[in-house]
């Protein structure tokens, strides 16, 4: 896999926005960020939200975001603008929902979808939420420290799945 972006924000533009206008707290794109243990990632938005949260950090696939521009037409937007921390591809996000595995040494869980909402429509064009259903990327738990950073990556399954014939 290739870990093509990443992206932390200090604050929340949506999310317990509902009702009311979005903030407006700058997406900041990185090279590296620093992953810690069931806290999340240092300086983004969800560091220390709340015990056991099921997104200390997101992950989105380039391939969906690829194929959303070209559905939509989008030549002026980033995969930040869906305020996921990192953007990658070759993997496919929904196999590591229920999983534990490690990026660059980095111990994560995969918690849960990370299903779109109504924002999106607002944050890239309409019909954007209808667009990614089931294909909103990964929520993951942190499990041990360590830095994830822009390039190359193995994708490591902490065990093997049993296969049934």
């Amino acid at each position: 896999m290739i870990i093509r972006q990443i992206f932390i924000s200090s604050g929340h533009n949506y999310f317990g926005h509902h009702g009311r206008a979005p903030d407006d707290f700058p997406l900041v794109e990185v090279q590296q960020i620093e992953c810690v243990a069931g806290r999340g990632i240092r300086g983004d938005r969800f560091f220390d939200y709340k015990d056991d949260y099921k997104g200390q950090i997101t992950f989105f696939s380039a391939e969906v975001f690829e194929a959303l521009a070209r559905h939509f037409g989008l030549t002026n937007k980033s995969p930040g603008a869906l305020r996921r921390n990192v953007i990658v591809s070759g993997v496919d996000l929904n196999d590591l929902i229920g999983e534990e595995f490690s990026i660059h040494g980095v111990k994560l869980r995969g918690t849960a979808h990370c299903r779109p909402c109504y924002w999106l429509d607002q944050a890239l064009v309409p019909g954007t939420e209808e667009f990614l259903k089931g294909n909103g990327g990964l929520r993951a738990q942190i499990l041990s420290d360590g830095p994830l950073g822009v390039g190359e990556a193995q994708l490591v399954l902490a065990a093997p799945r049993l296969i049934e014939t």
